[in-house]
């Protein structure tokens, strides 16, 4: 193989490499819910609910940039880990009362493990 086809070569394997690097994991069933409101990938847009991507380790109402947080979460002094995204994803509005987050909440344990999971894993 000639010098001249080994680079253009080794240039599409690293760019196909970073390109499956950077997609972001198969999200579960129960994500469908989420979606309609909230973007899963880095560096995407804010919908009617902040984009969740690398949520998780961040303090409520301040991940998303230029998004409008409802006072009650801004100051419920939370941070988002497994344990505090379960109880919101249960019921937001007995976690946060004044929440404007308008989800009634997931009751199925083994859903709102698989979102919590899901969440972690983007980053």
């Amino acid at each position: 193989m000639s010098k001249r086809l080994i680079a253009p070569a080794l240039a599409a394997a690293f760019l196909i490499a970073g390109s499956a690097h950077a997609a972001p994991p198969p999200a579960p069933a129960s994500w469908a819910r989420c979606a309609i409101c909230h973007d899963n990938t880095k560096g995407g847009p804010n919908k009617i609910g902040p984009n969740l991507y690398g949520v998780v380790g961040k303090k409520a109402g301040t991940h998303a940039a230029n998004f409008r947080y409802s006072d009650g979460l801004k100051k419920s002094g939370l941070t988002w880990n497994a344990a505090a995204l379960d109880k919101w994803i249960e019921n937001p509005r007995a976690l946060v009362p004044g929440t404007m987050m308008s989800f009634p909440g997931l009751k199925d344990p083994a859903k709102r493990a698989e979102l919590v999971g899901y969440l972690t894993s983007l980053k």
